[in-house]
């Protein structure tokens, strides 16, 4: 199964539009507020600490996120999301054979969802966690993509018994 979630970069193209337009109209409520508060100084640096959470809060959570477990090996993949045609840059890929995952979690938190996989070294002794960023992966990939999971580990444990 192949899955991936690139159709997602023009909604986080348009995400960042609107954080601009945002700082755009705060630059103009910070002009009316040197008009009320005696210190605009500080209305300043709170709008502008404001504006670069969400930035940062943007960034972190646009992944670009590729699953693809055809084959004997399953390759999962997490890079950034705008650059990463010109630049390779946060990228996060791992190859596995699918004798080698033992288990796996999907950790779903506030604003971001977290795929840790479980995998047995080479040598059968250490079991390694991989986390990967899937917050912008549709829900019905999410649910694909678990199935395909699932299979996997159930048949390593037949395999293991």
């Amino acid at each position: 199964m192949r899955t991936s979630n690139e159709k997602v970069k023009n909604v986080i193209i348009s995400v960042y539009f609107i954080l601009i337009v945002l700082a755009v109209l705060w630059l103009t409520i910070f002009r009316a507020f040197n008009e009320i508060d005696n210190n605009p100084v500080v209305a300043f640096f709170v709008i502008a600490l404001v504006f670069i959470l969400l930035f940062i809060a943007v960034h972190f959570i646009s992944k670009y996120f590729e699953y693809d477990s055809d084959g004997l090996k399953v390759t999962v993949t997490n890079k950034g999301l705008l650059l990463s045609d010109y630049l390779n840059y946060r990228e996060h890929t791992i190859e596995f054979e699918k004798t080698r995952l033992s288990g796996f979690k999907i950790n779903n938190y506030f604003i971001y969802k977290e795929l840790v996989l479980f995998i047995v070294s080479k040598n059968g002794h250490h079991i390694k966690k991989e986390r990967f960023n899937i917050t912008l992966v549709a829900k019905k990939k999410r649910k694909y993509m678990k199935q395909s999971l699932r299979k996997m580990v159930k048949q390593n444990r037949k395999e293991q018994s």
